[in-house]
């Protein structure tokens, strides 16, 4: 009986230490049984190394850290194929509703210039319908790479057409069917290599630099009289390219620009009426020697960046009484030309010339009169020479004979 009350009190006081609970619960049944003080010590003894014999529970072992992962990267998600045109481009910028009902989105028409149409800048791919009203058409720094007809169906009115910077490699014949009386037409930094066919008549303005052109149709050019401006700078013409009968019929031609292509002859049969002829940074090394003859109107001639030697340049070819300006700069001249004493600026800089004889350059002896007359005194004013065998100081009979000089540059 004892024995059972004692094991239930020592589920009830697990919470004590053993041994406080054997001391204490021997000094209760020591009171209440009246059993020797001796034989209570002895029993407590005993249930003291009893309790001390049972097992204690263990901590449970901390868990192992856990070991570092692999380190590796997610393969890349598989490549999508490239966008192809026209995806490949932003989007047409399409601007507010018009005021006009004929006018395209992707233009803009101004309220205050009815005759214009703007649709430069846009991000188009093909030419927008053209108002009957549009006189002046802009459509420069796009994307368009075709001209067809039917945008130009109603467009009778047309006479100015901006269509540079765009990827134009062909236009169709129908196009400038429909637009006789255009004026002006820029197709300059496009991917045209021919010029264009039946280009209208009454053309003033035709600008086609900076494209790949290699060839020019044979009539091309000929029905229009009118053209003043012709500018093929920056293309890929050679001799064989151009026929002798090309510029022939340009009777009121001002302007003509070929520099920057393969050239390795001066055109043949340039209008004489030609005020500006430009062929540098050409392959030309000969001018024939009486090329600039019967020219009534030449007053710039710019040749810089070619094969010219004395050889190839006769004494007095540039005996032109109407030029103004020559240049002949970075070419293989030793000698300085003869001029006219109406020229007011020679470009001769970086060249291969040692020395500069004033006497043989001046159209009149340094004792004659003329050189005290304001109206015959050679019209020389500007003078370069940088670039070549020269040092200074600059020939006194150079100063004496061409007294207007404004600037030397040796």
């Amino acid at each position: 009986m004892h024995h059972k009350s004692f094991r239930s009190t020592v589920i009830l006081h697990k919470g004590l230490s053993p041994e406080i609970w054997c001391f204490t619960k021997c000094q209760m049944w020591t009171m209440k049984t009246g059993v020797g003080l001796y034989t209570a010590l002895v029993l407590c003894l005993l249930m003291g190394t009893v309790f001390l014999q049972r097992p204690r529970p263990k901590k449970p072992p901390k868990p192992p850290k856990p070991s570092k992962r692999p380190s590796f990267k997610p393969a890349p998600p598989p490549k999508e194929p490239e966008p192809q045109e026209p995806t490949d481009f932003p989007p047409p910028v399409i601007g507010p509703p018009s005021m006009f009902p004929d006018c395209p989105r992707e233009c803009f028409c101004p309220p205050s210039f009815p005759n214009a149409l703007y649709c430069e800048n846009r991000n188009l791919r093909t030419v927008p319908v053209i108002p009957s009203r549009v006189q002046y058409l802009y459509l420069q720094n796009n994307y368009i790479s075709e001209v067809t007809a039917e945008p130009f169906n109603n467009a009778t009115e047309l006479r100015w057409v901006n269509m540079a910077n765009n990827r134009i490699k062909k236009v169709d014949k129908q196009v400038f069917e429909k637009v006789a009386g255009l004026l002006f037409l820029y197709m300059e930094r496009n991917q045209l290599k021919e010029v264009p066919d039946d280009l209208p008549a009454g053309l003033e303005q035709l600008r086609l630099s900076h494209n790949q052109i290699s060839k020019i149709p044979s009539g091309a050019f000929g029905k229009m009289e009118h053209l003043a401006l012709l500018d093929l700078h920056h293309n890929k013409l050679s001799d064989s390219d151009m026929g002798k009968n090309t510029f022939k019929d340009l009777k009121n031609l001002v302007q003509l620009n070929l520099a920057h292509n393969i050239l390795k002859k001066m055109p043949a049969n340039i209008p004489n009426g030609i005020a500006q002829l430009f062929l540098d940074r050409n392959n030309i090394d000969n001018i024939p020697k009486d090329y600039f003859q019967g020219f009534s109107n030449l007053a710039f001639v710019r040749l810089n960046y070619n094969q010219l030697s004395d050889k190839g340049v006769p004494k007095a070819v540039f005996n032109v009484s109407t030029l103004l300006d020559l240049h002949l700069a970075h070419n293989q001249l030793t000698s300085v030309p003869l001029f006219n004493p109406q020229l007011e600026h020679l470009h001769l800089n970086h060249n291969s010339i040692e020395s500069i004889n004033g006497t043989q350059l001046c159209p009149f002896s340094l004792s004659s009169e003329s050189l005290t007359d304001e109206a015959l005194m050679p019209r020389l004013r500007y003078l370069r020479l940088d670039g070549n065998h020269l040092s200074p100081p600059v020939p006194l009979d150079v100063i004496m004979c061409f007294r207007h000089l404004k600037s030397i540059v040796v």
